[in-house]
């Protein structure tokens, strides 16, 4: 039969997009260890019109947990709701019980804390923030509360107990700030070795095997020598991180010649994103899924492909230069409306509409006692929250590496100033 053109046109986009979409088959999946990885896969196997209901019984029993994108692929499968499934082990060390009772001791401390301060009580406040510090577990969270210690008494000692501190955060910044001191001490480490035989990054079973073997190995600095490459830097540091139990502070720059026309300020926020989302490694893979580098859920993964005029399979995204292509084209639209790395880091993290709303409410980010500090801690979304002062964090010590010298007090003080910050408030 002859073909017209048309036809031949459409046969050709159905079979590129055939090309695009990746199929996965019930034993390719069923191989896999189990990990929050192989997780990703059933779901992309049960999304599947080929996949049986037989086989999505089957292999649902090897997830490690039920997201909201596995119960409603099953239900399309076998019309049913998942069966409950068997208890999942990292091999990690469970946190004691005497931690949780702790931070939860501390977290009522640390509320109760900022609530007097609102009501300009701060010598009470001093109290509760004293026994959030003596009961939080974290040191992230031990600072948090010395900085607050500060600012209810004034006391300079705190902000020597925040020099001190070896962790690199917020506080610890606006500590040195104060005093004109230098930042905490940051580890840019440079590689020779370009590859790692053996491994690829871009594959996310092949980093789940890497945490199997990481939380059944005592010996975190060998293993991550393992990986000490350049194309591993994501995964070589992040092992690093986890042997020094976080002390050591790394802030790998990788993948410079993807970033090599951008500016300054933009090569900071995505470094600042990547490190908070991924530590750089290339094929993570969250609980609700979101893929790669740069944590992108399959909606946006979609959506940003659309507007660029192409299809992609999802595991495309953990190549790490496409995930950088597809969150420099999602910042673009979000600096739109938002000019802070504080207020991106929101919307990156809760959306547009959720950090819209938050600087929009008259009692955030206005001048006043305590601000904008106040508004910091007492967002809602303690998520999206803490994960703010961590990517501002990180901004700020990227744009120093990058050549541009950067303290925090500055960009603390223009959020009070709408047209500095954003177009929601203008």
């Amino acid at each position: 039969m002859k073909l017209t053109r048309l036809t031949l046109t459409l046969l050709l986009l159905c079979g590129t997009l055939i090309l695009e979409a990746k199929t996965f088959t019930f034993d390719q999946v069923n191989a896999m260890p189990r990990s929050i990885e192989k997780d990703y896969y059933i779901w992309r196997l049960l999304s599947q019109n080929t996949t049986t209901a037989a086989q999505a019984r089957a292999i649902i029993q090897g997830a490690t947990a039920i997201n909201k994108k596995l119960r409603e692929s099953y239900q399309t499968r076998t019309g049913q709701n998942p069966p409950a499934v068997a208890p999942y082990s990292t091999g990690c060390v469970a946190i004691p019980p005497k931690n949780w009772k702790n931070r939860s001791v501390a977290n009522k401390s640390f509320k109760h804390g900022l609530a007097l301060m609102k009501q300009s009580k701060p010598e009470q406040a001093a109290a509760y923030f004293e026994t959030a510090r003596k009961n939080y577990p974290e040191k992230y969270d031990v600072d948090k509360s010395l900085f607050w210690l500060y600012l209810s008494t004034k006391d300079p000692a705190y902000i020597k107990l925040l020099r001190q501190s070896y962790h690199v955060n917020i506080y610890t910044l606006i500590a040195a700030d104060t005093i004109n001191g230098k930042y905490p001490k940051t580890i840019t480490k440079s590689i020779s070795q370009s590859r790692t035989p053996g491994f690829n990054i871009q594959n996310p079973i092949d980093w789940a095997k890497v945490k199997i073997r990481m939380n059944r190995s005592y010996d975190l600095h060998g293993l991550a020598n393992n990986y000490q490459s350049q194309e591993c830097i994501g995964v070589y540091t992040y092992l690093k991180a986890q042997a020094s139990n976080h002390m050591d502070a790394y802030f790998p720059m990788p993948y410079r010649n993807a970033m090599k026309n951008m500016s300054p300020q933009r090569q900071a926020l995505i470094y600042a994103l990547a490190r908070q989302e991924s530590r750089f490694v290339p094929a993570s893979v969250s609980r609700s899924f979101a893929l790669g580098m740069m944590q992108f859920m399959p909606f946006l993964i979609d959506h940003v492909s659309k507007e660029k005029g192409e299809r992609i399979d999802y595991d495309e995204i953990f190549n790490p230069y496409k995930a950088i292509e597809y969150a420099d084209f999602h910042l673009d639209y979000l600096t739109k409306y938002l000019h802070h790395p504080l207020f991106v880091a929101y919307a990156y993290n809760g959306g547009i509409g959720f950090t819209r709303r938050h600087i929009k409410d008259h009692r955030n980010f206005r001048t006043g006692p305590y601000e904008p500090y106040m508004s910091m801690e007492m967002m809602s979304n303690d998520e999206a929250r803490e994960y703010g002062k961590k990517v501002l964090t990180n901004y700020v010590i990227y744009l120093n590496k990058l050549g541009v010298p950067t303290r925090i007090f500055p960009l603390l003080k223009t959020l009070a100033t709408p047209s500095l910050t954003d177009e929601f408030r203008n």
